[in-house]
């Protein structure tokens, strides 16, 4: 087991058949025919040249298949995760230069270690305690940021570089008469065969074909106008060797940004190979899909990848073209050396228009519209999660926004437990003469005047534990009850400082002559409660293992004066 959890794809080397072999070898041409054109698109959101995209989607899917635990993740450059490195590398140096390029690659490794060490920690469940609504709103707000910032290279409008997000629009509105109609007419051609290409063959690699045209169209329209750019070629070569750089002022100054992108990018990763999951029956790993994503980027940092994590759309994509296992995410790699290789040259013809075209139907394609309107609906604390993390992707610095939007969710999940429900519970006579206890709440039901019974449906913590002793407060204070059973079949666990506030609680009641009773504690939070002192503390004799004894028990210490003036008998002692 030891041996797995060092080397992961040796549990699924024994899956590997001849038909496991050509299933994933399809899959894998399907997804490096489609990553081809992503790849280039991504490179030039991130402001890195286009090459570099196509690095990371060689580079990075094949460590993060080989440590990763998901059977269909494929890893690689992300629209999301490209835009944060823009926006972080861009504080420190000018687009596309040498020195940007060095520090989105060392920016790369410091988010790789990030990630390494959380999973090594074992801390994957930490993304459990994170919304997926503050993917989706920042995807949504990186997507308006994204189609923004391609409108001057389909318009001609000259945009000054480091514009805000609304002193862009306010270029482009002033702008609109210098409008390149060559250059508007390339983008149009390009987003409308994607698109058409897309619905008439649904499997096809739409956006590659949108390119083509585009680039046939920009051909064509040299005859008529020197103003239409390209892109250049892409060096037809596998890629090069690289050196982040380990400087300790650099790596200072990158420690914030690089959180957020690493961050960032295992929300992602978890979210979709577990979306995939459901789908083919599989158990993710969370702490090796962290080890997986640490790994790929700090193996691609030496390799000219910049920070990659899971694909949505490649990995759906892998897995409906029939793939089996993770090798599928290696020749989709491998497969796409030897594409470059070949069509390289020819992205020499591809006009900067028609990257934009392209890349406008990835940001649209980018926004979860359905979960967008599921959420607005139906959660307010989703929607304020959502609608924060959205503008503040718009309106201030992007890895602000992942930090935001993720206190944000973890605040509301813990407002959320820090007020479990106390429900009061009753004696229910049955039909059959059996006796259970009920939620008043359903059934209004007789209560006992002395003993109040409530049950505690989530755990006992730091952060519950005012909304509980507020609780027994009112019982005492309001009803005049002094003995309390608590039901605790609901709490999984209870911390020290929700004993030492449950101790004190008791000893105020002791004070008045009554108490506080436990019965059906589960047998680890038992187990927890003897070994800090608890039990001892307040009392073996307040703890049960069944009701019937519990209330027994509890009845020795009413008060006899009240029990004989007593209408409610709610209890067979009182009969």
């Amino acid at each position: 087991m030891k041996l797995l959890s060092f080397f992961p794809f040796l549990a699924w080397f024994k899956l590997i058949s001849k038909q496991s072999i050509k299933a994933d070898l399809i899959a894998g041409l399907t997804g490096a025919v489609i990553v081809l054109p992503q790849g280039v698109a991504f490179a030039t959101i991130a402001g890195l040249p286009p090459e570099y995209g196509l690095y990371t989607a060689m580079v990075t899917p094949i460590i993060a298949a080989l440590f990763g635990s998901s059977f269909h993740l494929v890893s690689g450059p992300t629209t999301a995760i490209s835009i944060v490195i823009f926006s972080a590398v861009s504080h420190h140096a000018t687009p596309g230069t040498p020195e940007f390029i060095s520090i989105a690659l060392t920016m790369t490794f410091l988010a790789g270690v990030y990630q390494l060490a959380f999973g090594l920690a074992r801390l994957g469940a930490l993304v459990n305690f994170v919304s997926h609504t503050v993917v989706i709103g920042f995807t949504a707000g990186a997507a308006v940021l994204i189609a923004t910032s391609q409108i001057k290279h389909i318009s001609g409008i000259f945009v000054p570089k480091g514009e805000t997000f609304i002193h862009t629009w306010m270029d482009l509105f002033s702008g609109l008469s210098a409008v390149n109609l060559y250059l508007l007419a390339i983008a149009a051609i390009t987003l409308g065969v994607a698109i058409l290409s897309k619905k008439i063959l649904p499997k096809s690699p739409n956006l590659l074909i949108g390119m083509i045209a585009g680039s046939l169209v920009a051909i064509y329209f040299q005859n008529f106008t020197d103003n239409i750019k390209l892109i250049g070629e892409i060096p037809a070569h596998l890629p090069p060797f690289s050196t982040p750089n380990f400087s300790l002022s650099t790596i200072k100054d990158l420690t914030s940004e690089a959180f957020a992108i690493a961050l960032l990018g295992l929300i992602e990763a978890v979210s979709i190979s577990r979306a995939v999951a459901t789908k083919s029956n599989q158990r993710i790993n969370s702490n090796q899909e962290f080890i997986g994503q640490g790994l790929s980027n700090i193996a691609g940092s030496f390799f000219s990848s910049y920070a990659g994590s899971g694909s949505f759309t490649r990995s759906g994509i892998n897995y409906e073209a029939g793939a089996k296992t993770p090798l599928s995410a290696i020749f989709a790699a491998t497969s796409l050396m030897g594409i470059v290789l070949l069509v390289a040259p020819l992205t020499a013809y591809l006009p900067i228009a028609a990257m934009g075209g392209v890349i406008l139907l990835v940001a649209y394609n980018l926004i979860d519209f359905h979960h967008i309107k599921q959420v607005l609906s139906f959660s307010k604390a989703e929607s304020a999660i959502l609608l924060t993390t959205f503008f503040a992707t718009l309106f201030l610095e992007l890895e602000f926004a992942i930090y935001l939007g993720v206190i944000l969710s973890l605040v509301l999940f813990l407002a959320k437990t820090s007020t479990p429900k106390i429900p009061t519970l009753a004696i229910d006579e049955q039909p059959d003469e059996s006796r259970k206890l009920t939620n008043i709440e359903k059934k209004p039901l007789k209560q006992c005047p002395q003993l109040k019974i409530i049950r505690i449906d989530m755990s006992i913590y730091f952060g519950s534990i005012a909304h509980i002793q507020n609780r027994i407060a009112k019982i005492a204070e309001n009803e005049r009850i002094y003995h309390i059973l608590i039901v605790a079949s609901g709490i999984n666990f209870i911390d020290l400082a929700g004993g030492e506030a449950l101790l004190s609680e008791n000893n105020r009641l002791k004070q008045l002559g009554g108490g506080i009773y436990f019965v059906g504690l589960k047998a680890p939070v038992y187990e927890f409660a003897a070994k800090s002192g608890f039990i001892r503390q307040i009392g073996t004799n307040h703890f049960f293992d069944t009701k019937s004894r519990a209330i027994t028990e509890i009845y020795r210490n009413l008060n006899r004066e009240k029990c004989t003036t007593c209408e409610a008998l709610v209890f067979n002692e009182c009969k």
